[in-house]
């Protein structure tokens, strides 16, 4: 019969081990962030990204009309209603947001297989109903990667479960200020978040690239101490 841990509290200490296993994975997710092992991690986080814009636009009483993922580690996706400037503003914020509470929600549990299976479903079921086209790069990729996560949830136990979690919570969070530096600092005149959001204040796009980096770099700050905060365990579970 299985039983259940009795819910556990959070002390301001810091959880040496837990830091200790997250700055290992960032180096070596750093180390190999530009070879194809990490190729999948950073397609998956550009989801995240294109799926940040959709759900402000939904949030902001908007609606998602399509969203399309390429080979190219881009993407776009396409709205209608809302309000512009927060849906142009989600993706960068909205995508360090999902690997901040993945890494958060990973820490805080020991059943690391029911939140892959969770984040499998949603993914799954916001694949199919907004990317496009259904054959297609994007939506082949994204349903591949939930069905993944949803079979990892069912055959792995925790252990394998929470360093995948991890692997893709760090890579969201590295993500987010390497893709700001990449579009709004290196690609010069290139169409982005920044510059779509230049186009429609009058601020240069640096300056919102600036200002996301310096906000990707403060949560991406308080994820980390977040996720290492030590937790006051129960001896027993019922």
């Amino acid at each position: 019969m299985h039983g259940y841990a009795m819910p556990a509290a959070t002390s301001n200490k810091t959880d040496w081990r837990q830091l200790a296993i997250l700055i290992f994975l960032a180096v070596i997710i750093a180390l190999l962030w530009n070879t194809f092992v990490v190729y999948p991690l950073r397609v998956l986080v550009v989801v995240f990204h294109e799926f940040s814009h959709g759900a402000a636009a939904l949030l902001t009483g908007g609606e998602i009309v399509e969203i399309q993922i390429n080979h190219r580690e881009g993407g776009h996706c396409i709205t209608r209603g809302g309000i512009p400037f927060i849906i142009v503003s989600a993706g960068y914020i909205g995508s360090l947001l999902c690997g901040a509470a993945i890494l958060y929600a990973t820490s805080r549990t020991r059943s690391a297989h029911v939140l892959s299976g969770i984040l499998g479903a949603i993914l799954l079921l916001a694949t199919f109903i907004w990317i496009r086209p259904l054959i297609g790069f994007g939506f082949a990729f994204a349903t591949i990667a939930a069905v993944a996560l949803i079979l990892t949830s069912f055959y792995f136990p925790h252990a394998p479960n929470d360093v995948a979690l991890k692997v893709i919570g760090l890579t969201s969070c590295l993500y987010a200020p390497l893709d700001i530096k990449s579009d709004v600092f290196d690609a010069g005149h290139a169409v982005s978040d920044a510059t779509i959001l230049a186009h429609q204040t009058g601020v240069p796009a640096v300056v919102w690239g600036t200002l996301w980096l310096i906000i990707s770099l403060i949560i991406g700050f308080y994820a980390l101490r977040a996720a290492c905060r030590a937790i006051n365990r129960p001896d027993h579970a019922k």
